[in-house]
């Protein structure tokens, strides 16, 4: 593991055309993803958080090209990803993976595990004969914990938790390099979720991976990711290391979020509930775009569209750390 990026997102942009009228002509964009760029060193965990609607699972989504993205760069190793023609992107398609939120749903229900779990090795033609293809496919389903009993069953047959590690199970497969999670534990059971958590950071230490780790519950990003960027309406506003970002937040959307979640912790139990409604992505409002609903609004906000400032080990896209 070093410092060096594996995944550079600059400037992304993801907008939705509306249509309306017989014609069916464009008449206005949400903007689900609005000039968003961070960075991942190899090996590491960049958690994408906020509420749900806020665009984190189309970033998902639009770095891995199975949307269409508005503008911007995805360099993955040096390549932008959103320059390749489809031909020239099928070598890295194996190199990027991706865990979706339900298990149950992406699983084909008429498939035997090791069909589904094989799924890559045979589009890209990695294994050569029945017996190497199928030592592939238990190699990887030992490594996520699931014995070779498995290769013959169906997903109805298991557990959301079990399910969801044949999900992990089919991603690995194809040796990835980067793996989005996209909400991979929010279906699951508290108990669950901790296995799978801890399957997440077993295979990261052994096979060197890097994970983008999109999700809304903050206890889960305490304990996984390295880093921490926070999203509101199409933006990410905040930026920091974990540990930093938990123990002194700067974003007043990010101060709001963490005293929105449950916690055991007696000096942590006020339970609050953020303001005002989400204003629509395809009308942000002027100005911050959080500057509704938050109570530290000042003259600037409502009129001026915040840069994103220097703060320790991050940054803040908010008037509050403006230099002077």
């Amino acid at each position: 593991m070093d410092d060096q990026p594996i995944i550079e997102v600059k400037n992304l942009m993801t907008w939705f055309p509306v249509k309306s009228g017989v014609l069916q002509r464009v008449n206005a964009h949400v903007r689900a993803v609005d000039d968003v760029s961070f960075s991942i060193p190899k090996g590491k965990t960049l958690a994408l958080v906020g509420e749900s609607g806020c665009g984190k699972t189309t970033v998902g989504k639009t770095l891995l090209r199975l949307i269409k993205a508005t503008s911007g760069e995805v360099i993955y190793n040096g390549v932008n990803l959103l320059e390749l023609s489809n031909k020239d992107l099928l070598p890295y398609r194996k190199k990027l993976q991706i865990v979706f939120q339900d298990p149950a749903n992406s699983l084909n229900p008429r498939m035997l595990v090791k069909d589904i779990v094989g799924e890559g090795l045979r589009s890209f033609k990695i294994t050569t004969g029945k017996e190497e293809y199928e030592a592939r496919v238990a190699e990887v389903l030992e490594l996520v914990g699931l014995g070779p009993d498995t290769l013959y069953r169906y997903p109805h047959e298991f557990s959301g938790g079990q399910r969801q590690r044949i999900c992990i199970a089919r991603a690995l497969a194809v040796n990835p390099e980067f793996i989005v999670c996209d909400e991979a534990t929010s279906a699951l059971d508290v108990s669950v979720q901790a296995s799978i958590l801890n399957l997440l950071k077993d295979l990261q230490n052994r096979l060197g991976l890097t994970y983008l780790f999109i999700t809304h519950d903050l206890s889960v990003v305490e304990y996984l990711a390295d880093r921490v960027a926070v999203m509101y309406l199409g933006q990410i506003v905040d930026e920091a290391d974990t540990e930093t970002l938990f123990r002194d937040p700067k974003h007043p959307y990010t101060q709001a979020l963490l005293k929105s979640a449950p916690s055991l912790d007696p000096d942590h139990r006020e339970l609050i509930a953020l303001g005002g409604e989400v204003p629509s992505p395809m009308n942000p409002p002027p100005g911050c775009r959080f500057h509704a609903r938050c109570e530290k609004v000042f003259d600037p906000c409502a009129t001026e569209e915040p840069d994103f400032y220097d703060v320790p080990t991050g940054r803040c896209r908010c008037f509050l750390h403006r230099p002077g």
